[in-house]
């Protein structure tokens, strides 16, 4: 497949290919590069048989693009194919279960009315399940087999470093080393470094794939020293074709076991062997880490993995909710606004993100696809209570106003300028989510507003959420600031 503005084609000279440019052209001039790129940017053209289909990113992107730019897509398509053929839109989960056979079954699974297409309901797609390795040894060294690229939810927080994952899983030429991935807790650093061991060994299964928490290096390094068996224990390491370690921030400030890593490190790496590393922050903030340990980490590969954006929480959402529902058996459907609160509110970490999906579906099972955002967020009170920092609007009028670079008092001022408007909106939008001021409260705040300017301004923010990946972004960025 090849690129064409942006979206690929099946082949850049094949006519569904150039048919599909001309239609991208037109829709990024109308539509917006921001807005283009937040929902079709990463949508495919894919070709099977006489059958052509735009596949979406997510099942979310799907139904905004089914309901703000599908008919708008025929039309041009339309006018730029002298074919006249049909084009079909589905999700990329949706395509790629069809084409293995599964999506038939996976749909049994559904009744007519959720099977629909409902602005109000997202049905999720099942994936496939990854296909177990039977890896006795693997499973003793601590790996999940749940933790497989087919069940990382990849997006622009985390695309190079799955791209960096699955080119040293597949034993490729031309890698460097040691790769360190890095990010705060609940990033996906340790699904990533499961899925490429299991990758690894599959795609090489002649190679030794050895994968160790750094935690598990120092205490079985330790207890090396104490039986007099580090012979052992080097052997052990030393001989991996692949040597994988998981949160290695831990062996700071221990100087013997960081001595032994640094020794191993240095041995795999002058013997052309790979290692792969994960960190909560990157090497040069490891200040406790002893500097030659430290400076060999940054010598190779550091790839960054950064916060899920706003359509990345929504996939993972997805794929989560489609292997529970696997599990559960029951119709892996849910509304569209709960899926879009928890996305919104647990913005932090992807496990207190799935956490809060695994909640509510050990309360209502099969009937979250019936399950109402005021129902969802009375089941996730206490969890909500427990982790919120008491916020003030005083303090989400100073932090929005400096983000936009204004003054406080303009945000409960009488200017209606947008420059202005927009960032009062936003900033009552937030007081909404994170306070437990009730709207006309909230207005009395922004200069004596009526309680319907405070819910317009909310509902306002809520669409522009879903249409200007700038506004989503701002929004991001202000609820991390907020709640430290």
């Amino acid at each position: 497949m090849m690129a064409n503005g942006g979206i690929a084609g099946s082949m850049s000279e094949a006519p569904a290919g150039a048919v599909w440019t001309k239609t991208c052209v037109a829709l990024k001039r109308e539509l917006g590069e921001a807005t283009f790129g937040s929902w079709l940017g990463q949508a495919a053209l894919r070709e099977r048989g006489a059958d052509l289909c735009l596949v979406a990113a997510t099942g979310v992107a799907r139904d905004w693009i089914r309901r703000h730019a599908w008919r708008r897509i025929g039309e041009l398509w339309a006018q730029n194919d002298p074919m006249g053929r049909s084009l079909d839109l589905k999700s990329r989960m949706e395509f790629d279960a069809q084409a293995q056979g599964a999506y038939a079954e996976t749909q049994a699974l559904a009744s007519p009315s959720i099977a629909a297409v409902d602005t109000d309901v997202i049905e999720i797609e099942v994936p496939i399940a990854a296909p177990s390795l039977e890896a006795r040894a693997a499973r003793q060294q601590g790996l999940q087999e749940r933790f497989s690229f087919e069940t990382f939810v990849a997006g622009p927080a985390n695309e190079f470093a799955f791209a960096v994952a699955r080119r040293v899983a597949s034993w490729a030429d031309g890698h460097f080393n040691p790769v360190i991935f890095h990010g705060p807790y609940g990033f996906g650093k340790t699904h990533l470094l499961n899925a490429l061991a299991w990758e690894a060994m599959q795609t090489g299964p002649g190679k030794r794939v050895v994968y160790i928490t750094a935690e598990r290096f120092t205490t079985t390094f330790v207890k090396a020293v104490q039986d007099r068996q580090t012979a052992a224990f080097k052997d052990e390491l030393r001989n991996a074709d692949l040597l994988l370690i998981d949160d290695v921030q831990f062996v700071a400030g221990k100087t013997s076991t960081q001595e032994e890593l640094f020794h191993t490190l240095l041995a795999l790496v002058e013997d052309g062997r790979r290692v792969v590393m994960t960190a909560d922050r990157s090497p040069a903030e490891l200040s406790e880490m002893e500097p030659r340990l430290r400076s060999h980490l940054q010598s190779g590969l550091v790839c960054g993995i950064e916060p899920a954006d706003r359509t990345l929480r929504l996939g993972i959402l997805e794929r989560k909710l489609a292997t529970l529902a696997a599990q559960g058996r029951f119709v892996p459907s849910a509304k569209a606004e709960v899926l879009q609160f928890l996305a919104d509110r647990f913005t932090d970490s992807v496990r207190e993100l799935e956490g809060a999906l695994n909640t509510l579906i050990a309360r209502v099972g099969g009937d979250i696809a019936r399950l109402t955002l005021d129902e969802a967020q009375t089941i996730l009170r206490p969890h909500l209570a427990c982790n919120e920092r008491r916020v003030t609007v005083d303090q989400i009028q100073k932090v929005v106003a400096e983000h936009y670079q204004l003054k406080q008092a303009d945000m409960i001022s009488e200017r209606r300028a947008r420059a202005v408007a927009r960032p009062r909106q936003v900033a009552m939008w937030i007081a909404k989510q994170i306070t437990t001021r009730s709207l006309p409260d909230i207005g009395r705040r922004f200069g004596g507003r009526d309680h319907t300017t405070v819910l317009h301004a909310v509902r306002r923010i809520e669409s522009l959420k879903a249409e200007d990946p700038v506004i989503a972004r701002d929004v991001d960025v202000l609820l991390r600031k907020l709640r430290g």
